[in-house]
């Protein structure tokens, strides 16, 4: 059974009682229930219950906790196992402790003032209704031509392009498009946290394919023995976060030998379209018609404009697919903001700003290596994204959650345990930082880490 306790701040406290109704636990908290407490009974309303806080080795003191409602409900968890995510956990960290936070991916940098302009020029227009479920089509139309320009594929923008709110939520809606009850699904781990609860909250389920470290390739052969008739789904993230690692033409062409002959769907999240090096080229899955015809192609505004806060992404899809997905996305959200969307409709025909995006990073990226050569940190190759991985080994052994979780509260700097996005949280002695920062961020940050 389970006590649900409606605080006076309004947060939730969630207190465990056995079958007697005595209460025995209280996780997440330093406050003990008292054994002494008079049984709690189901539905039982209370102004005030006392309890005794256990202070350290100290004497126990009476405290009393007003509650708004207190009630008990029986119910099973759908992600039982599921706690908050890393990247809220380390930012939280970073803000108790005044450190850089290095961990979480956005910039610390404004977006362009005529995109914001653009935005309030439209909103003082009146686009400030709903936007058609599938987008606006002024927006539509510049994906369609941007993504011909790029990737030489064809894509109707009435009837294969939907708009949503935030690449993430365009993941949900292709997974919930296809998966079904029991079809597996290939996740590539260290993965986006998203993927494996999205499977699990529609009856898939997950098979992990870890990538070979450090350079975290794909060994193709893994992924073939693993393929059978239950599979359904392969998720790919390229470049990939978070370890900065991209798909090669190899890669492309072992995917479509797996791929070919089968019913397999593809969910490839390209957020980082635009953030690759080195003159390298995004092999992106919409590249190549035998596998663009069964995938959902998943990009993002935020990670290309800098305006992660403002949730907006699309997918490209086949139109039976996008039928599919629009499905699900008119019961997420319907539509997303519509003078955002007109913005970057019209702030897209300036090509050089998104073209010029992996040069714009890549110079992050070579600071952020330069600042910290000096430090006792060794860098893992780093081809796309705004992250740096950064093995730490030749400076303690300890778990990576353990040490980022120091390196936050001693040294000010905070960063991502990648064990965390492993199911098994498989330990490399690495972290993940973000270098989309402001070079002024980017040398107080390294200045730290090189004193560690």
């Amino acid at each position: 059974m389970t006590l649900v306790i409606y605080l006076e701040d309004m947060t939730l406290a969630i207190w465990a009682l056995d079958t007697s109704w005595s209460l025995t636990y209280c996780p997440k908290t330093k406050i003990m229930p008292d054994a002494h407490v008079p049984v709690l009974h189901p539905a039982t309303c209370l102004s005030s219950v006392a309890f005794k806080a256990k202070e350290g080795n100290h004497s126990h003191s009476t405290k009393t906790f007003d509650f708004l409602k207190a009630a008990i409900m029986e119910f099973q968890s759908k992600l039982p196992d599921l706690e908050v995510t890393i990247f809220s956990v380390m930012t939280q960290l970073a803000i108790e402790h005044g450190a850089i936070n290095l961990s979480q991916g956005f910039p610390d940098f404004d977006t362009y003032p005529e995109l914001i302009s653009l935005v309030e020029k439209y909103m003082r227009e009146g686009y400030n209704q709903y936007a058609p479920m599938q987008g606006v089509m002024a927006l539509r139309e510049r994906i369609a031509e941007k993504v011909y320009d790029m990737y030489g594929a064809q894509y109707d923008p009435a009837t294969e392009i939907t708009v949503t709110s935030g690449a993430t939520e365009s993941v949900f809606a292709a997974i919930s498009a296809v998966v079904q009850k029991d079809d597996e699904v290939i996740i590539f781990e260290p993965a986006y946290d998203a993927y494996d609860p999205i499977v699990r909250l529609n009856g898939g389920i997950p098979v992990y394919v870890q990538l070979k470290f450090p350079d975290y390739n794909i060994d193709w052969n893994e992924v073939k023995n693993i393929v059978n008739r239950k599979t359904k789904l392969i998720i790919l993230n390229y470049p990939h976060n978070p370890t900065g690692a991209v798909l090669s033409k190899e890669d492309i062409s072992n995917l479509t030998e797996i791929v070919k002959d089968t019913n397999l769907f593809i969910v490839s999240d390209e957020a980082y379209e635009h953030v690759i090096f080195d003159g390298l080229q995004h092999e992106s899955v919409s590249r190549y018609p035998q596998l663009a015809r069964r995938s959902f192609v998943i990009c993002s505004f935020g990670k290309t404009y800098h305006t992660t806060g403002w949730k907006i992404g699309y997918c490209l899809a086949p139109e039976p697919l996008s039928i599919e997905l629009q499905k699900i996305h008119q019961f997420l959200t319907f539509a997303s903001n519509t003078p955002i969307q007109l913005a970057y409709a019209e702030f897209m025909q300036n090509k050089d700003l998104y073209l010029g995006l992996p040069e714009f990073y890549q110079k992050k990226r070579d600071l952020f290596l330069n600042l910290t050569s000096q430090s006792r940190f060794n860098p893992l190759p780093c081809k796309g994204t705004y992250y740096q991985m950064l093995d730490y080994s030749p400076i303690s052994n300890e778990p990576d959650f353990e040490f980022a979780e120091r390196l936050t509260v001693e040294h000010g700097v905070a960063a991502i345990p990648p064990s965390a996005l492993y199911h098994q949280k498989d330990d490399h002695k690495v972290l993940r930082f973000c270098f989309a920062k402001k070079s002024e961020t980017l040398e107080s940050a390294t200045e730290k880490l090189c004193q560690v």
